[in-house]
């Protein structure tokens, strides 16, 4: 269970306001999925430094109500307040490397409906890629283990940089799995939804088509003239 946040202005320190468990803070991924009311907003708040990698993968897995819409519009404020990304549509992806160090804030808005909530699937975090200022930091710091360790054997050095990309490419493919998992979640809600439309207009259907074969036995039934017949009163051709 995440709790939820207050909406407002993105912050790039800790907020003396807001406890550690109503923030999302390091390298940390989360995913999980939110209800929004008809005209709904709601935002999060996520810690990233400066050279980190942001992504934020969301879904639309069901609309309700009348004339509903699945777009969502998604937003990413920057620590200072900028748009750093944004998004109109039922899926999406916004990824970029933070600029700045500071609590990123994630607002969905619901205002394409007014009249219908719809149920959103989130997955966001924060990963280290080699961009320059990371790499140079890396260079430094693998100097410095090189003079440390020189009395090592090359195959840990071997085994540690092979375990580095292995981790690596199992977290993209964890990512993959759970955005693989939102659309199958949505097309779940998707079938729900049309089986629940056929089995009601085929009720309907059946009603309305009985109700039009009475109907028409009724007015034939009109259309004949019949007298009840006595001993006295007998029909005549």
């Amino acid at each position: 269970h995440f709790p939820l946040l207050y909406c407002g202005g993105a912050v790039k320190d800790l907020r003396p306001d807001v406890s550690d468990q109503e923030l999302f803070w390091g390298t940390d991924q989360y995913d999980f999925a939110i209800v929004l009311p008809a005209s709904g907003l709601e935002c999060f708040w996520h810690f990233a430094h400066q050279g980190e990698r942001f992504y934020l993968d969301f879904m639309v897995q069901w609309v309700t109500g009348v004339a509903n819409d699945r777009h969502l519009s998604v937003t990413v404020n920057a620590p200072s307040g900028l748009i750093v990304g944004s998004a109109d549509d039922a899926k999406g992806q916004i990824a970029f490397n933070a600029g700045e160090t500071g609590f990123y804030q994630m607002c969905f808005s619901n205002f394409h409906n007014r009249f219908g909530s719809m149920q959103i699937f989130l997955n966001f975090g924060v990963y280290y890629e080699d961009s320059d200022d990371v790499k140079n930091q890396k260079e430094e710091e693998e100097i410095k283990k090189e003079q440390d360790r020189k009395h090592l054997n090359d195959t840990l050095t071997t085994i540690e940089e092979s375990s580095s990309r292995v981790q690596g490419f199992v977290f993209h493919m964890w990512r993959y799995y759970n955005f693989e998992r939102m659309r199958r979640g949505a097309d779940y809600y998707l079938l729900q939804s049309n089986s629940n439309y056929v089995s009601t207009w085929s009720v309907v259907q059946s009603f309305v088509i009985i109700m039009a074969g009475y109907l028409q036995l009724f007015f034939l039934k009109k259309l004949f003239d019949t007298k009840t017949t006595t001993e006295t009163d007998k029909p005549r051709c």
